[in-house]
């Protein structure tokens, strides 16, 4: 059951962690966490070139720590399919943060969603894996009743792990369309 819970954690942080990167009209730090930049050779984080922060409620800054990967940082930006459009200051890249309009908020929610039926379909998965294990006790002596409190023990688990889920878009929902 341990290893459940641990796995529906996981579920939990890993949407957590996709609405973290949902803009929100506000500036964050967390905007920025899908961005990969080429440098060196490979595709690396952000976060491993330059260090982000968060000027004001509408502007996001990077400084980036070697120079020549200033250029290579606006295009990980740009391609990055956030719609935003860096520009640079010296080692300094400057991000302001567009208004959100009505079609793009609607675009936010329904990737939202997307993002929390991802999460349901891995909560759902684990439950399958959990009945599939009690089911394997079962063939190898564990009794009726047994069985059936660990499946029911598993079921009340994953639906409050559910609605988790449905709480944090429903936050995030209300988040996207409120400014």
């Amino acid at each position: 059951m341990s290893s459940l819970t641990q796995r529906l954690e996981g579920a939990i942080n890993a949407t957590k962690h996709e609405f973290s990167g949902l803009r929100t009209g506000r500036a964050s730090a967390d905007l920025l966490s899908p961005v990969m930049v080429e440098a060196y050779g490979a595709k690396m984080p952000l976060s491993q070139v330059g260090t982000v922060s968060v000027a004001d409620s509408r502007m996001l800054t990077v400084n980036v720590w070697d120079k020549s990967l200033v250029a290579a940082t606006e295009k990980g930006i740009r391609d990055a399919g956030l719609g935003l459009n860096p520009s640079s200051d010296g080692q300094l890249v400057r991000i302001p943060l567009p208004e959100l309009n009505e079609q793009r908020r609607l675009e936010l929610v329904k990737l939202a969603k997307k993002y929390a039926e991802e999460g349901r379909i891995a909560i759902r998965n684990v439950r399958r894996d959990g009945m599939d294990e009690v089911k394997k006790m079962k063939e190898d002596g564990l009794g009726e009743d047994d069985a059936k409190r660990e499946m029911e023990k598993i079921e009340k688990e994953i639906e409050g792990f559910i609605a988790q889920i449905d709480a944090l878009l429903a936050a995030k929902e209300k988040d996207i369309m409120t400014l």
